[in-house]
């Protein structure tokens, strides 16, 4: 199909001399789902508030390279207009309304995004959960219900790309899993590009078609998802299968110095 995203050879610096992301370059097919997985801090987050645009917040920005969508360049953008281009951010640490309820919140968020009560029953058939607890102040549900929720009210945005940031981040390991089953389906039946920003390397790769690892603001290895969780080297440092913690023990690594 083509990539839908593509970023080439990001440099991506703070305030304006702490340089986070180096030299990275990555693709995102359309149809599929991407992970980027690594440990904290790795810059994982901040590629993708980069490709948002809500980098600039933090007084972040691309100071070279480029960000492609569908062959246009949006890198550094304002973030309403990339998001009015189809890309859609859930962030980290699960941002909705606290003090409305879970029907308020779609609510609102679909008036913002010119969507219909239709397509309110429409993405709450992925959440039953949500539905009976529609009238709840969103800040008394669960970790899991939170999370549903924002990646509820993305969805009634219609995004071309939904880049979903450390999902499983606190909840436990029955919760992820519904919670990844509930992206996979998503990803099934509407079609939906996804990029993933992992910790939990494992689900990520249950789940995806592709995947790159990054460390210290570079990609240091990428392939097919199958690949990946067939590494020896991916299965010891991100799937708990050995001691080591970081590529730059691996001894082709240190040789080489070598960034994929």
């Amino acid at each position: 199909m083509g990539p839908l995203l593509n970023v080439s050879n990001v440099e991506i610096m703070y305030h304006p001399f702490i340089l986070v992301i180096k030299n990275l370059s990555l693709s995102v097919e359309k149809g599929s789902i991407t992970c980027l997985i690594g440990p904290n801090g790795a810059g994982k987050t901040t590629l993708l508030k980069a490709v948002s645009g809500v980098i600039k917040y933090e007084r972040g920005r691309v100071t070279r390279g480029s960000i492609q969508l569908e062959g246009e360049d949006i890198t550094n953008r304002e973030p309403d207009e990339i998001a009015r281009r189809g890309v859609i951010y859930v962030m980290e640490g699960r941002r909705i309304f606290k003090e409305l309820t879970t029907e308020e919140n779609l609510v609102s968020v679909a008036y913002a995004a010119g969507a219909s009560r239709d397509d309110i029953r429409s993405v709450l058939s992925y959440f039953p959960r949500l539905k009976e607890r529609l009238g709840e102040k969103a800040g008394n549900l669960s970790g899991g219900e939170q999370q549903m929720l924002a990646i509820a009210m993305a969805l009634l945005y219609r995004p071309k790309l939904l880049m979903l940031d450390e999902p499983s981040l606190g909840l436990a390991p029955k919760i992820t899993s519904q919670i990844y089953a509930t992206i996979k389906m998503l990803h099934r039946e509407e079609g939906l590009t996804i990029l993933l920003a992992e910790q939990n390397a494992r689900k990520a790769l249950e789940i995806s078609d592709y995947g790159y690892v990054i460390e210290n603001g570079r990609i240091v290895l990428e392939g097919s998802a199958e690949e990946l969780r067939l590494d020896k080297d991916v299965a010891e440092f991100y799937l708990g299968m050995g001691k080591r913690t970081s590529y730059a023990q691996v001894k082709w690594y240190r040789r080489k110095k070598r960034w994929v």
